[in-house]
């Protein structure tokens, strides 16, 4: 039990994302799971919406080589992230998300990384949803926030894929090491634990955990210096809402 307890705490201090931890879970047994979408059908939704419907054509947010991220996709993720966090990134942040996505999202599907089960999107669906409250409250909340369920699933399905890609690629270069697995347990679980009037575990029995706490970090360090690099050398302009070119998010190419 004690155990258990230290392993939720060590997961507070990292705030794991509903995401990621269902990476590690899953990454060996998704093998047989459907392969991604060919790579020219990166930015989804937008570009094909409304052609030939006679509906408005989707105004786009950014021209990526040559690709594009529409208004939709912007509106939905800064909806998202009302509905999930109680508030939006402003619109400059929402874009760069998208444009890492797009990065992302290339590398996995030029790899044919499996996409997630159901059964994994319904689980971090089921989370979100307890997160919010009862299924009532939950669907309120999407309305008041101008979202649809179908969007939350679409968004939570994209999440585990990317998230689950990176700790892929980056996992084997995410070498921890006992001294810092000590500093860690010294420096950071030690006085949580002891601060909150807590019995303090030995090392061998949070070692496991510690580890993978580090581990997620080093992913988290090797992933955005990957997209960073990356990102400076594409070719991205941003466009306001009102139409003309912006200065772009700091390190994307021009």
């Amino acid at each position: 039990m004690r155990r258990a307890c230290v392993a939720g705490m060590i997961g507070c201090l990292m705030a794991f994302t509903l995401t990621c931890a269902g990476a590690r879970e899953q990454n060996g047994s998704d093998a047989n799971a459907s392969a991604a979408t060919p790579a020219g059908a990166t930015s989804g939704a937008a570009t094909s919406s409304a052609a030939g419907a006679g509906e408005p054509i989707d105004g786009i947010a950014v021209r990526i080589e040559s690709d594009v991220i529409t208004e939709s996709q912007v509106r939905e993720l800064a909806a998202y992230q009302k509905l999930v966090d109680g508030k939006s990134q402003p619109r400059t942040d929402v874009i760069r998300e998208l444009i890492d996505q797009w990065i992302v999202r290339g590398e996995a599907t030029a790899t044919q990384y499996p996409q997630p089960l159901p059964a994994d999107v319904d689980r971090a669906f089921e989370a979100l949803q307890k997160q919010v409250g009862s299924a009532d409250e939950f669907k309120k909340r999407c309305a008041d926030d101008g979202i649809d369920e179908g969007s939350v699933r679409r968004i939570l399905t994209e999440q585990i894929y990317l998230a689950r890609f990176l700790d892929f690629r980056f996992r084997p270069a995410a070498q921890i090491d006992a001294a810092q697995v000590q500093k860690y347990y010294d420096q950071e679980l030690v006085p949580k634990l002891e601060a909150e009037g807590q019995k303090v575990p030995p090392l061998s029995d949070v070692q496991p955990e510690i580890q993978e706490v580090l581990t997620q970090q080093k992913i988290d360090a090797l992933s955005k210096q990957w997209l960073d690099d990356t990102r400076g050398g594409l070719t991205i302009d941003v466009l306001p809402q009102g139409g003309g070119p912006e200065q772009a998010p700091q390190g994307a190419g021009q």
